[in-house]
């Protein structure tokens, strides 16, 4: 049937799941949007969800037919939340199929994008397994966009065709980040970090020019496994060139895993029916007790401003959300339990208007994603310190020395504040 035909199985009040990564169901979207004369009270949810534009969803006129709830603030719906008219649910994003498995958060209907059938008339969620597997297990109807340019991919990722209620095909391209190419200074962060990480250490890395550093400086290393929330185009040369082999993992050993896919066509066309790829649930892929099985796991992550006792925030600039905890907090603490493994918080020292993101203490709103209690390599392009067993002083000495130069006599003095005589006298 037609997208608008499809849509009309939303009734007002009912609650929406809808599917994310890089493969939001635009024509659905678009459909409902058309319909919000009708509706009221229709409650979306979606977790990170890259959007080839602006939600139309986010439109004053429509801001009593639909209220968007999101576990993860990205670009489709940023301004919306920050202006008041729509919200963001906090919850570590391997514990939401929880939500809607126990019924905290029902689901009335699932607008899903998904492959074409295989011979078994299975399609497949794609780039996007993370939160659909779940959501589709909850919803009482689902509505599928039947995609060619979705790549199949195997694991959790898949559903029976005869499950779909409603089917509307589209040929709509995914929306795609481009690779962000490291400067100088981000280089020279992916290059303490790899150092630091052992062959046949399993990876968990994020997206952006620091993770593509670090991935770019991971080329000599040997027997390199993958199981993070994201597969990203940095890690296509790794596997193709071999360095990445999954052979030394201890879950899903031979196979690199995901929950979603985030980058270009390239990669898409990578993982289009590639057996050596497996995207599962996010509820099991960012499990902390499933990550640390994994040994010498090694978890690299971003922030945007951390504090003089290792308090990271990553999702808000003050009050204004602009992301969302994600996976960080899972594979900080998974990667704690690993037998060799380590965590990163990596991040240039500044801001790109010059401003210090080594705070005394946080920006008054923002939120603790990793709290001072698992912080444990934090890397900037002035050094690379480990925080792990630190007392306060310790940590104030350390994050000040990879400080960029002309903030350091400041931050010393606010140290001495918050710290007192001890801070001058331990060394």
């Amino acid at each position: 049937m037609t997208a608008d035909e499809a849509v009309k199985l939303v009734k007002s009040g009912d609650h929406v799941f809808v599917q994310g990564s890089c493969s939001i169901p635009e024509a659905l979207i678009a459909a409902l949007a058309r319909r919000g004369g009708e509706l009221r009270d229709v409650v979306l949810y979606n977790a990170f969800a890259l959007g080839r534009r602006v939600s139309p969803l986010c439109d004053y006129s429509l801001k009593d037919s639909f209220l968007i709830d999101s576990f993860f603030v990205s670009n489709a719906v940023r301004g919306w939340v920050n202006d008041g008219y729509a919200t963001t649910t906090p919850r570590f994003f391997g514990q939401v199929p929880q939500l809607f498995r126990d019924g905290t958060i029902k689901l009335d209907v699932a607008f899903i994008n998904c492959s074409l059938p295989n011979a078994d008339g299975y399609v497949s969620f794609g780039v996007s397994a993370d939160l659909t597997p779940s959501a589709v297990e909850c919803a009482r109807t689902i509505i599928a966009q039947i995609n060619p340019l979705m790549p199949f991919t195997y694991g959790d990722s898949m559903i029976h065709i005869s499950r779909l209620d409603a089917i509307v095909e589209v040929s709509d391209p995914l929306a795609e980040t481009p690779v962000c190419e490291p400067n100088e200074k981000e280089r020279k962060i992916g290059g303490y970090i790899a150092e630091l990480i052992p062959d046949g250490a399993a990876l968990q890395i994020g997206v952006g020019a620091i993770p593509n550093a670090v991935l770019d400086s991971l080329h000599s290393h040997k027997h390199l496994g993958i199981h993070s929330e994201a597969l990203t185009d940095g890690m296509v040369p790794l596997i193709e060139k071999g360095v990445v082999t999954n052979s030394r993992k201890q879950i899903e050993p031979g196979l690199s895993v995901a929950s979603l896919a985030i980058g270009t066509r390239k990669l898409y066309d990578f993982i289009d029916h590639n057996k050596k790829l497996i995207f599962r649930d996010i509820a099991w892929v960012n499990d902390p007790f499933v990550i640390s099985q994994n040994h010498n796991m090694a978890a690299i992550n971003s922030c945007i401003e951390i504090d003089l006792s290792g308090q990271v925030c990553a999702d808000s600039i003050g009050t204004r959300i602009f992301s969302g905890v994600g996976g960080q907090q899972d594979f900080v603490y998974g990667s704690s339990r690993s037998i060799g493994g380590q965590s990163f918080i990596a991040m240039l020292s500044t801001t790109s208007k010059g401003e210090n993101k080594i705070k005394p203490v946080l920006t008054p709103g923002a939120g603790v994603v990793t709290t001072r209690f698992q912080t444990n390599w934090v890397v900037t392009e002035y050094g690379a310190v480990n925080l792990r067993g630190k007392n306060m002083i310790d940590r104030a000495r350390l994050l000040i020395s990879i400080a960029a130069p002309q903030f350091r006599e400041e931050l010393d003095r606010a140290a001495y504040e918050m710290l007192g005589y001890a801070y001058l006298r331990w060394r």
